[in-house]
């Protein structure tokens, strides 16, 4: 089988190197290889958004922080992720720090920036804010246990050194820990099998027989992107992602540099709206508006593009099936006049939808329908021909013959939102590892804490709005909760707080409550945990919106509500 691997590995792309943290050298500071083994007020764990603005953040109490990065440089998920056509489908400036001396140096070049643009805005944000200092690289956490009469944790990495730290914030993102699909003979494939978070920057396909497993936003992006290319592409298909036209344009940097006036009022409001993104709601419920003024608006919000279908409509199509039927159809009729080949438009837009739409994460296209269309691509529906087993040269289809494949890229996601922070191997004060605590439902304390886990805090977190919001807004909402809270903790002597578990259960209670309201229930996604074999079947994200969060969480700072408190 062609290997699952690191970067450094496998793909041998020097600019990659020692990606996983194996074998690799330390990214250094003015010379000095940086040390695991440290003993810090602050650790931070993983350097995307929520690690390099919590860095800056926290360096601000005057305290010592850290940050271990498994990566060789900062960037989070877009470090990782390199595969063909990858980009945020959050729009400028919205996907960017609040922090005005980042953004007054830097433009950027399209309304939704691609991978090789974000990884240069890391690289200015790191050179603005002198990051690199403070942060150790390629380095992987295996565990982390508290000690209470210490006050301290210790945290293990993979080269078996350890750091101590009274403080642990965990920045670990919600799609790190890659999803491999336990397909059928998987391991007897000789292809190239890349999953795309490990896509190789020299990687060619021409002439090639390719296939992509997966249809999410990674899935689309792909075969956008390959489909131009001289090669035979097979597009496998389950649940067809109800994409939304990106509209991208190209900015010129006069228009940035007028907006800068008003940046810190426009990221600020991102925080003060729902979604992370300051779009204005529907004029009326759905049911005030006539069916002709529906459709006005319909076409008007299609026109934006982004998710302003998404994030500007009427509100009840997730709470009422007709409202949302209504949607998809118009969806539907849009999508069907741009694919001629009638079979290709009956799998990717069927008459009859496959789930509530907005239930599972539409993606943002450009002209993803239109080169699904084209000749050289093939979609396989898998309802009809399910993978049945991969062979030494393909993939068999249901009872079908085999179709045989040079290149097999599995975009299967991630074991999202709670997979990464199991894989730190934390346990509780009672050797409680947190893989057991969650094995039959997932509990924290305001999306920050977990019970029994003292002073742990966690960024773009589970029952946090984290994917259904956009990221920087509510990262920075939590990291300026996360040191709020360690000042008060310092002025007030406080050793450490703890989740109780009664607050813990009903912050989880109160999400399921609200999820058994919506349309979310009926479809099978990432967000309730579908996608992972065995994974709890649970609302994974808080539903109330990011200015509900961020009242509700900073009414609990106040008095340490739902806290145990233990004083120094």
């Amino acid at each position: 089988m062609a290997a699952l691997p690191n970067r450094t590995q496998d793909f041998n792309t020097s600019n990659h190197s020692t990606a996983n943290g194996v074998n690799g050298t330390h990214k250094q500071v003015n010379g000095e290889r940086q040390s695991r083994n440290v003993d810090v007020d602050i650790l931070i764990i993983g350097g995307g958004f929520g690690g390099m603005y919590g860095l800056h953040q926290l360096r601000k109490l005057g305290l010592s922080v850290k940050l271990f990065e498994a990566g060789a440089d900062f960037g989070g998920t877009w470090y990782w992720n390199r595969y063909p056509g990858a980009r945020v489908d959050s729009e400028t400036p919205y996907y960017s720090l609040s922090i005005p001396e980042v953004y007054k140096n830097w433009t950027f070049s399209e309304r939704f920036p691609g991978h090789e643009e974000l990884r240069e805005y890391f690289k200015h944000i790191d050179r603005t804010l002198n990051l690199s200092k403070d942060a150790v690289f390629d380095t992987i956490v295996t565990s982390a246990r508290y000690n209470t009469d210490q006050g301290k944790w210790h945290v293990q990495t993979e080269d078996g050194s350890e750091a101590t730290c009274k403080y642990l914030v965990s920045c670990t993102g919600s799609s790190y820990k890659k999803h491999f699909p336990d397909f059928k003979n998987l391991s007897h494939y000789k292809g190239q099998l890349i999953h795309s978070a490990l896509y190789p920057d020299d990687l060619d396909v021409t002439g090639k027989k390719v296939c992509v497993i997966g249809s999410g936003a990674t899935g689309v992006q792909i075969v956008q992107t390959l489909a131009r290319k001289d090669c035979q592409l097979s597009a496998c298909v389950r649940t067809p992602n109800v994409a939304l036209p990106m509209r991208q344009r190209k900015l010129g940097k006069e228009e940035q540099e007028h907006a800068k006036g008003f940046y810190q009022s426009m990221l600020q409001s991102a925080k003060d709206c729902r979604s992370g993104f300051p779009y204005n709601p529907a004029p009326k419920t759905f049911f005030e508006a006539s069916a002709e003024e529906r459709l006005a608006y319909f076409e008007e919000l299609w026109q934006r593009g982004g998710f302003s279908f998404l994030i500007s409509n009427y509100r009840e199509f997730l709470t009422d099936k007709d409202a949302n039927r209504e949607f998809y159809r118009f969806w539907a009729d849009k999508v069907r006049a741009r694919i001629r080949d009638p079979v290709k438009k009956d799998i990717m837009a069927p008459l009859e939808q496959s789930h509530w739409f907005g239930t599972k994460r539409p993606s943002l296209e450009q002209d993803y329908y239109e080169m699904i269309d084209r000749d050289n691509v093939t979609v396989v529906d898998l309802n009809k021909t399910p993978i049945e087993q991969f062979t030494e040269s393909g993939i068999q289809f249901g009872d079908r013959n085999v179709v045989d494949f040079d290149i097999v890229i599995l975009a299967t996601g991630y074991d999202s939102v709670t997979g990464s922070l199991i894989d730190l191997g934390l346990t509780d004060i009672d050797g409680t590892s947190l893989a057991q605590k969650w094995k039959t439902g997932t509990y924290t304390y305001l999306g920050l804490t977990i019970d029994k886990l003292p002073n742990l805090f966690m960024v773009y977190s589970p029952q946090a709005p984290t994917s259904l919001s956009n990221g920087p807004p509510i990262i920075e909402i939590q990291i300026d909760w996360i040191a709020d809270a360690i000042r008060a903790m310092r002025e007030q002597k406080i050793k450490y707080i703890d989740a109780k578990f009664e607050a813990a259960e009903k912050w989880r209670n109160d999400i399921q409550e609200v999820n058994k309201l919506t349309l979310y229930p009926e479809a099978r996604s990432w967000y309730m945990g579908d996608n992972i074999p065995g994974k709890p079947r649970e609302q994974l994200l808080y539903l109330n919106g990011v200015d509900a969060y961020n009242q509700v969480t900073r009414d609990a700072l106040d008095g340490w509500k739902g806290f145990n408190v233990v004083k120094a």
